[in-house]
Parts: structure tokens; C-alpha cells; sequence
């Protein structure tokens, strides 16, 4: 079973994720900061991790700038969680090391498919940005 990570500080957004990906028969671990997500993180290292940019404290590109930085977390894939695309460029994001970006609010489909497909390609050896 995979393993996903949630760093999430929204209750309705973090209920809903969760919800999501337990009933597709992710096992999901969740955070409501980066504070909290860092450490869960490198003491669990998930096979994924769903990173929002909008967090207290750390937001989520630097959260995720650490976590590439760890060599115990760097080969994780992030994906970016936001309802706020204009004030992140999607450039700005993967620069810092995510494999993709899922806008807020969910499409359940689209978010699936979108965590599926990069975990398939983790699996494969293809996972962009992972060092060996």
C-alpha cells in the first residue's frame, strides 16, 4: 500500500484529501504544517507527498526546498496543492523541486489520476528531479 503525506493546514481541505486517497487504498498521513510535515516526513519517507503553498509559519516552497535539499527526502515526489496560481507561477513551483501542481478546490478525478500517474512513473525509475 502507498503512502501519502498531507501537509495541509485547511481542516475542510485536509478532510476531503484524506477521504480521497483512503477510499482509493492510499494509507495517508497528515500534518498541518511544515513544522510538523519535515520531520513525518523524513522519519516515515512517504511515496508521495501533497504539499499546500499557503501554510503557516513555512509555506510550502520552502517546505518543499528542504525536503530536496534532505538527501533522506529528496527522491519523494511533492506535489503542490494551491488555490492561489497567479501568486505562484507554475514555473516558480516546479523550480523548487515539485513534480506537479493540483489546483484548489478538487476534482476528484483529475486529483486521482494526477497522484496515479506520477506514483506509476516513481515506480518505472522515471520520477523528474530524483537523484541517485
Amino acid at each position: 500500500m502507498k503512502t501519502i503525506l498531507i501537509i495541509e493546514d485547511n481542516p475542510k481541505h485536509l478532510r476531503l484529501a484524506a477521504t480521497l486517497l483512503g477510499k482509493s487504498g492510499y494509507a495517508v498521513l497528515e500534518a498541518t504544517d511544515a513544522e510538523a510535515g519535515l520531520p513525518l516526513a523524513r522519519l516515515r519517507i512517504p511515496d508521495l507527498i501533497l504539499m499546500d503553498l499557503q501554510l503557516p509559519g513555512m509555506d510550502g516552497l520552502k517546505a518543499t526546498g528542504r525536503l530536496k535539499e534532505d538527501p533522506a527526502t529528496r527522491g519523494i515526489p511533492v506535489i503542490a496543492v494551491t488555490s492561489y496560481m497567479p501568486e505562484h507561477p507554475q514555473t516558480e513551483i516546479l523550480a523548487v523541486g515539485c513534480a506537479a501542481v493540483i489546483a484548489k478546490p478538487y476534482h476528484y478525478k483529475e486529483f486521482l489520476d494526477i497522484i496515479g500517474a506520477l506514483l506509476a512513473r516513481r515506480d518505472a525509475g522515471n520520477q523528474p528531479g530524483e537523484s541517485t
